[in-house]
Parts: C-alpha cells; sequence; structure tokens
C-alpha cells in the first residue's frame, strides 16, 4: 500500500478519533473502533486483514489485563465499604504526629488510590481532611490538596487502577515492573505537590466553622490547638487488616520482579519455593490473592448477598474501562499491521527526537482537550506504540510516559477537579485553578523529568 496514503489515512483517523470523543455522544469505546476501522480501510488493508487486526488486538490485549482490571475494581469497592480507606488515615495521622497531617493525608492517598478510583476515594476521606482542619487550625486548602495530589498520581501511575493496566496491555509491559517504577516516580510527584500544597494553603487559608460552612480568618492560627482527637467510634477495620489486602501483592509482585532479574544472571536458577514464589507474584495471582484476602477480612459483618452485590458493582464500573482498553488496543494493531508506525518510527529516527517524548505529548495534548486521564493515557498508548516499540523504547518507561501525561492541568472538563473545588468550597475560578490545577501541572512535570532520568539510567 501507498506509504502516503496509509499516512494520510492515520492523520484523518486521528482527527476522526478526537472530534468523535470531544465533539460528539459517541463513547470513547466506538469512536476508537470506528477510528481503527476507518484507518485500515481508508489506508488500503484488506477488509479482512482490517477485522483481524481489530479483533486480535482486541482480545490480545485484554489476555490478561482484564482480569487484573476487574479484580482491582471489586478490591476497590470492599476499600469504599469497609472504611479500610479512613482507617489507613487515621494510622498514618498517628504515626507522623501532630504538624505533619498533610504528609498524613498525601500518603493516605498514595495508598488508596492504588484500589480506588481517586473520585471515590476523596469523597471518603475528605470529611477527615475537614476534621483535621476544624481541630488543628491547618488550612483545609493544604490538607485537601494534599489528599487529592496523592489520590490522583497514584492513580494515574499504580496499576491494577485500570487506566495504567490498559496502557501496559497496549503496550506490552510487564505489569509488576510498571506496579515498581510507577511508585518510585510518584514519590517525588507527591512530595513537590505537597510542598505547593502547604504554600497555597496560607495563601487561601481557609477553614471550617462550628456549623461546617467556610471561614476565612485574617490571622492564620495554625498549631495552636496542641492535642486533637478524631472519631474512632465509627465501625471499621484494625489497620493491620486495612493494609493487608494492598501490601501483600505489592510484596508478592516485588518479590517475581527480584527473582525474575536474578535469573538473567548466569547460572541462576528459578526452581523449588523460588517457581512458587515467581507464580504466586504475576499480577494476576498477586492481585486475585489481595482480592480473596479483602473479601475474607473486610466483609466480615457483612452478608453473603450484600457482598456478592458490592462486588458486582465494581465489575459494572470495570467494563467500560475494559472496553476502552481493547479499543485501544484494536487501534494499535491496525497501525501495527499496515506499517505506519514502523514509517513513522524511521522518520522519528532521522530526526534524532527522543522516542520516549510521543506518548508524552499525544497523552498531554489528549488529556488537555478532553478532560479524561484515562482516556488520554489509554489512546496515546494506542497510538504511539508501534512506534516507540519499533524504535527500542522499553515498554514500562513509553507506559509511564503516557500515564504521567495524562495527569496535565487539570480543569474545567476533569470530573475530579469539580470534586476537589466543590469539597473544598473554592467557588473563585481563579483559585480553582491556582489550587488544583497547578497541583496537577507540577506533578506532570516532576512525573516526565523523574522518568526521563530513570530511562537514562536503566532503560
Amino acid at each position: 500500500m501507498s506509504d502516503n496514503r496509509i499516512l494520510i489515512a492515520l492523520i484523518v483517523g486521528l482527527v476522526l478519533l478526537i472530534g468523535l470523543i470531544v465533539k460528539t455522544k459517541i463513547h470513547t469505546f466506538l469512536a476508537l473502533i470506528i477510528s481503527a476501522l476507518f484507518i485500515g480501510v481508508a489506508g488500503g488493508m484488506p477488509y479482512e486483514e482490517v477485522i483481524k487486526s481489530v479483533t486480535d488486538g482486541f482480545g490480545g490485549t485484554l489476555g490478561s489485563i482484564g482480569i487484573i482490571i476487574g479484580f482491582g475494581v471489586m478490591m476497590g469497592q470492599l476499600f469504599e465499604i469497609s472504611n479500610a480507606a479512613k482507617r489507613m488515615a487515621l494510622t498514618f495521622i498517628k504515626i507522623f504526629g501532630k504538624g505533619r497531617e498533610d504528609l498524613a493525608m498525601a500518603i493516605t492517598g498514595f495508598l488508596v488510590s492504588i484500589p480506588i478510583y481517586c473520585d471515590s476515594g476523596f469523597i471518603i476521606l475528605f470529611p477527615v481532611a475537614k476534621a483535621l482542619s476544624k481541630n488543628t487550625r491547618k488550612s483545609v486548602i493544604t490538607l485537601g490538596l494534599a489528599l487529592a495530589s496523592g489520590l490522583v498520581i497514584t492513580h494515574t501511575l499504580v496499576p491494577p487502577t485500570p487506566g495504567p493496566v490498559g496502557a501496559a496491555g497496549i503496550f506490552g509491559a510487564n505489569v509488576g515492573a510498571v506496579i515498581l517504577w510507577g511508585i518510585v516516580i510518584a514519590i517525588p510527584m507527591v512530595l513537590a505537590t505537597l510542598l505547593y500544597a502547604r504554600y497555597y494553603g496560607k495563601k487561601v487559608y481557609q477553614l471550617p466553622d462550628e456549623n461546617g460552612d467556610w471561614i476565612r480568618p485574617e490571622i492564620q492560627e495554625e498549631s495552636k490547638i496542641v492535642d486533637y482527637k478524631l472519631d474512632e467510634n465509627e465501625k471499621m477495620p484494625s489497620a493491620t487488616i486495612a493494609f493487608l489486602p494492598i501490601i501483600v501483592p505489592i510484596i508478592l509482585i516485588l518479590i517475581n520482579t527480584i527473582i525474575g532479574a536474578l535469573s538473567k544472571v548466569k547460572g541462576f536458577e528459578i526452581k523449588g519455593i523460588l517457581s512458587t514464589f515467581v507464580f504466586l507474584g504475576t499480577p494476576i495471582v498477586a492481585v486475585g490473592i489481595g482480592l480473596v484476602i479483602a473479601i475474607i477480612t473486610l466483609t466480615k459483618n457483612m452478608s453473603r448477598d450484600k457482598v456478592i452485590k458490592e462486588l458486582e458493582i465494581g465489575i459494572q464500573s470495570a467494563g467500560i474501562i475494559i472496553l476502552v482498553t481493547g479499543g485501544g488496543g484494536a487501534l494499535g494493531k491496525v497501525l501495527t499491521e499496515s506499517g505506519v508506525g514502523s514509517d513513522i518510527a524511521t522518520s522519528i529516527s532521522k530526526m534524532k527526537i527522543n522516542p520516549l517524548l510521543l506518548p508524552f505529548i499525544i497523552s498531554t495534548l489528549i488529556r488537555f482537550i478532553q478532560g479524561s486521564g484515562t482516556v488520554a493515557m489509554l489512546t496515546s498508548a494506542s497510538i504511539s506504540a508501534p512506534i516507540v516499540l519499533e524504535l527500542g523504547v522499553d515498554p514500562v518507561f513509553a507506559t509511564l510516559s503516557a500515564c504521567v501525561g495524562s495527569i496535565f492541568f487539570s480543569y474545567f472538563n476533569d470530573s475530579f477537579f469539580w470534586v476537589v473545588n466543590r469539597s473544598l468550597g473554592l467557588t473563585k475560578a481563579k483559585e480553582q485553578i491556582k489550587g488544583y490545577s497547578i497541583i496537577s501541572t507540577i506533578a506532570w512535570a516532576v512525573g516526565f523529568v523523574s522518568i526521563v532520568i530513570l530511562n537514562l539510567l536503566f532503560g
């Protein structure tokens, strides 16, 4: 087929994709499939090859990723109804002590958002931040932004959250490695956003009054109250039980990754107990174990019918993400089979542009245009995977590049932007943008710098 023809088909197809997502009532999943079919047919691929690429790409991407997404959202639903997230918050507040409540909220968000959607996590945990603000006289803006940044960063970077799992599947990246490197990259992102949250909380010093309304004292009163207590009478699991479903899978996956690295050393053999740990540390098995632990430990006082119903609610929320992930895989497969991916890869290599920039730039642009971080990272992965993999980019860092790009400058078209600002009582657009919009942009910038450095050292 003509190189010019397939390139033109690609450009028109991508414009069509973004137009369908942003301007029409067509769902992202259908838009991805329509664009994949259009690019293949308009680019001159035989009809039967187009259909085969779409179906193979859809099925191949979801081979194992769909299971992890399903397990992850079910676990998150159990965290939500059992108050495990609140127990984590109280635990970290006790550990870090007075004066570091914002750090406690950021770390709580950091862990909670691994299995829970960040919107739900913020709604569940914000009452804790509000109570802390009332008792400590620390600005609720600082506490709320610290919580929001911790939530959104791991939601964006660390599986089994559906977005990064789906991107990993499209790039063919090892999910365990994405989890571990995602956590490494997330740490400096959280620290940078925490510093800004502290700064902005002093600029906009806001507290809840006795009636729960917002007040802005002229004199900042932080740390005047020496001691405080939060309501622990609400039914919630112990700290050990709350953390166990998250910690166990991460440890198992870490062991699997270490054994995998050692297996490349000459003379090292994986057998006996090591092969068992490799099996248990496979992301599907590890996350499945975490889900079983959550069911056993977090639902002791719930009826079987209630637990099954809640798990099914989680599965329903996973369905759309699974379809969008599969649609992204279908588009990526068409780009690979058409040959346009390798053509563009050759052009980029001649221009000597760092190919790691490609998924980051595409994801950033799509995020800014249509607001959804998940759609941005999955669409970016679909478009860039055939190109960057051809250029030898590590699939793990390519995945994380697309994920970090999707956190760029949250504003009015992002649902989480409204969840955070409505909860914080910020109604002026200027204050909203200077708060969470800047926080998300700081995370975006620090995240990409971290990826570039790690890719130079380990990629």
